[in-house]
């Protein structure tokens, strides 16, 4: 068993990350996918949709969330699925680095990997003079 990877973000950010990860990678290493809020969308049947995929993704070992922005409606969707019996850990500021991370340590249980996710996404912070 391993932990499942939702990616709760605003339309097309989390389809994205997805290509753009298992363009670098190839086949991700753990089961992932993806629900997108678009502006305007039902935040009832957003939550729904993202509980439905929660379920789908849990083989028992919890699932990690990554959103996009902390306290926007796919944070907010997150915050409410994890009260409905699933193990959730969910990490704020998805990007590309930090799924790779995440990607690169399949076997780390899930609280070990929402702290991976988090070193991810600020280790891909770089300062440049370029």
């Amino acid at each position: 068993m391993a932990v499942g990877v939702l990616l709760l973000t605003h339309a097309g950010i989390g389809e994205r990350l997805i290509d753009a990860a298992t363009s670098a990678l190839g086949p991700l290493p753990l089961r992932t996918a993806s629900v997108g809020y678009r502006n305007g969308d039902d935040r009832i049947a957003f939550a729904r949709a993202a509980a439905r995929a929660m379920r789908e993704l849990d083989d028992g070992d919890g699932v990690l969330v990554l959103t996009d922005l902390y306290g926007a409606t796919p944070s907010n969707a997150a915050a409410e699925i994890a009260t409905q019996g699933t193990r959730v850990r969910r990490v704020s500021a998805a990007s590309l680095p930090m799924l790779l991370r995440v990607m690169n340590y399949p076997e780390q249980p899930l609280d070990e990997l929402a702290l991976t996710a988090a070193a991810g996404g600020r280790n891909g912070i770089v300062i440049d003079h370029a």
